[in-house]
């Protein structure tokens, strides 16, 4: 993986960006610290993989199963002194 001083990224990022699609993961450190990772769109999505976001999901309308029992307690609800 080849390293990015934060402020020379920041002038050159279209070839840290050119770099990370053809060379690989591209690391950025700010005062000698790995802060951030530039990856080629192919690696982010094989990493992400084909799972909606939840908002997707419950869009998507899942196939619920209609006979899910959800028990409810049948105890008298407790008492309190509101005094």
């Amino acid at each position: 993986m080849a390293g990015w001083q934060l402020q020379e990224a920041k002038q050159q990022f279209s070839e840290v960006v050119r770099r990370a699609a053809t060379e690989g993961p591209q690391v950025v450190t700010r005062h000698g610290h790995e802060v951030a990772v530039v990856i080629a769109m192919s690696e982010y999505r094989a990493l992400k993989g084909d799972a909606p976001d939840f908002k997707e999901f419950l869009l998507a309308d899942p196939d619920w199963d209609d006979d899910v029992d959800f028990p409810r307690a049948r105890d008298l609800p407790r008492e309190t002194d509101l005094g």
